[in-house]
């Protein structure tokens, strides 16, 4: 499935975005005020392939509006087309219409792709065999706060050597796509005297794991198939 999904993102070619706000978002800014008021850090996504079809412009917006209404800390965006479903035109919609940090959720495996669009964090695999450390730079150098994702040890020891201030422990192995969340559970007990921030991401679909992540030492939880048949849900799973 990866080797589809980066074949057809090169088919496609990639292209420089022709906005860009000036206003810097911070994920840490945002999960700080949410936690003085006793809520729980969630970043919530739209994926439309949990959906089953692409989301038109009103949808997006909608989603995107009940995410901000209802204590997201941030809002992370599929634009991979060919299997998820999204766009970028999503994200920029996302970005223009809440005031909320925006994750550009996607394979990135080429420099030109963190050019794409302006979003606030952008979302670097270090399964896909890239120079995690050269991509983190890139996306510093353009504005940008980079998630890099983790799935093992050996990841995590390659994330830990960059400049990244922000790991995204993913539950999901990528070979098999089963989902264990003892691997966020594994893998954080490592960076506990490191003081990066930490995001528990897939398998989280109820209240219980959501306090099991944060119990386990998670900064902030993305979820995404479980927000998006009630995206008003997740006023249940942060409070």
């Amino acid at each position: 499935m990866i080797d589809r999904i980066i074949e057809s993102s090169r088919s496609r070619g990639f292209r420089r975005y022709s906005w860009r706000s000036g206003e810097r978002r911070s994920l840490f800014n945002s999960t700080s005020s949410l936690k003085a008021f006793g809520i729980i850090p969630i970043i919530a996504e739209i994926k439309p392939l949990a959906l089953g079809r692409q989301m038109n412009k009103l949808e997006v917006i909608e989603y995107a509006r009940i995410y901000e209404a209802n204590n997201a800390c941030d809002i992370s965006v599929l634009t991979e087309p060919s299997y998820f479903m999204g766009s970028i035109e999503n994200l920029e919609t996302v970005r223009k219409v809440t005031s909320l940090p925006v994750l550009r959720k996607d394979f990135i495996f080429e420099e030109l792709q963190i050019e794409e669009v302006h979003s606030d964090l952008v979302l670097l695999i270090a399964s896909l065999n890239i120079d995690i450390s050269i991509f983190v730079e890139k996306a510093l150098s353009m504005g940008m706060d980079p998630l890099v994702e983790v799935h093992n040890e050996k990841e995590l020891d390659l994330a830990l050597k960059t400049d990244a201030e922000i790991i995204g422990i993913n539950n999901r192995d990528l070979g098999t796509l089963q989902v264990d969340l003892r691997t966020f559970e594994k893998l954080a007990l490592l960076t506990k005297d490191v003081g990066v921030f930490l995001v528990a991401e897939s398998g989280v679909h109820e209240k219980a794991d959501v306090f099991r992540m944060v119990d386990a030492g998670a900064d902030a939880i993305l979820i995404g198939t479980a927000l998006m048949g009630h995206p008003s849900r997740l006023s249940e799973l942060n409070s």
